[in-house]
């Protein structure tokens, strides 16, 4: 997202990874230590409608999304970008890193995480504004009203990005915030959009959503009630360092950064497949179902960050130690889907 505030730079380092946050939006990146995953089921989510009984779990019944949509497009016989090798050659020995985990990380839950509500969830109006975080985008935002309720969790417990997601199950549609804060009865963010989650229909050619690319965050997210499904069948966000992407941006992206990567770099909503001669039989049954998907599905570029993070929903019943053996997969081992 080409947005002021997102000039400034963090830096995180743990085990021996520094991550370099500039550009656009600021992506707090988290490693995920080594805290405890007692196994709870997913919580219900019943803030604002006693009489709901959604939970997280409702997500895998609904549809996110048209089979056609990219999002859900097997890309696994796409062919291969003429420029793939030089571009993964940028960042070729970036470890794969699952941005979401169990336990807190900073004070927070790991990851970007999500609310499924009813269809009568109470709808409230956002104010659009800017913060010393970032800045005012309503006017690249949809107006709502928006079906979010007053306990649903921010990202980073209002650290960074603060996103903030709700998944209407019952008319499928999902609501999300960039920058997110609550303010006595009624949301305050940066940016919003709505997305019906039974249409193709992309944001206007140059607006910006919950996310810096304008696309939509939770249909990329790995969420562990998938891998009870045993399969994952969409794409997975990740991002880069801006160095790495280019300024412009590919469908179903609608928005681009300043990046700074030119002819090897990769536009927003770019995708990156992992090679099928990559031997994944090594990794646990978990695992290989976030591999298996990198291979048919891939990952789409959809933010700045640090490189290779993929993203996904916090659940106590991730193994923390299990997903950091993700980073034994290297970009070297993914090749680009032809995009020009």
């Amino acid at each position: 997202m080409n947005i002021t505030s997102f000039s400034q730079k963090k830096i995180f380092s743990l085990f021996f990874i520094v991550a370099l946050l500039s550009g656009c939006k600021k992506e707090q990146s988290k490693d995920t230590g080594n805290p405890e995953h007692p196994g709870s089921p997913s919580a219900p989510v019943t803030p604002n409608n006693p009489n709901c009984s959604a939970t997280v779990a409702d997500a895998e019944n609904i549809m996110i999304f048209p089979a056609d949509n990219p999002w859900n497009k097997d890309i696994s016989g796409e062919p291969v970008d003429p420029y793939s090798s030089q571009i993964i050659a940028n960042f070729s020995s970036s470890p794969l890193k699952a941005d979401f985990g169990s336990g807190l990380w900073d004070g927070a839950p790991i990851g970007i995480p999500f609310v499924v509500v009813c269809g009568d969830q109470t709808k409230s109006n956002v104010t659009f504004r800017a913060n010393s975080y970032d800045g005012n985008y309503g006017d690249e935002s949809d107006a709502g009203p928006y079906a979010i309720p007053l306990s649903a969790p921010i990202e980073g417990n209002s650290s960074g990005d603060s996103h903030v997601i709700s998944v209407d199950k019952d008319n499928g549609i999902l609501y999300e915030l960039y920058n997110a804060s609550l303010n006595g009865d009624h949301w305050e963010a940066s940016s919003g959009a709505i997305f019906d989650l039974k249409s193709n229909q992309l944001r206007n050619a140059g607006w910006t959503s919950a996310d810096a690319a304008g696309l939509p965050i939770f249909p990329g997210l790995v969420r562990y009630d998938e891998i009870l499904k045993g399969t994952i069948d969409h794409a997975i966000r990740f991002t880069l360092t801006k160095s790495h992407v280019q300024a412009g941006y590919i469908a179903p992206a609608t928005h681009k950064v300043n990046g700074t990567g030119g002819q090897y770099g990769l536009p927003f909503g770019a995708r990156i497949r992992l090679k099928s001669n990559v031997d994944i039989s090594g990794y646990s049954p978990r695992l290989q179902i976030i591999l298996t998907a990198l291979k048919k599905y891939g990952l789409m570029l959809a933010d700045i960050g640090s490189n290779m993070y993929i993203s996904g929903a916090p659940d106590e019943r991730w193994d923390n130690d299990e997903l950091h053996q993700l980073g034994g997969i290297t970009a070297d081992n993914f090749e680009v889907v032809k995009f020009n």
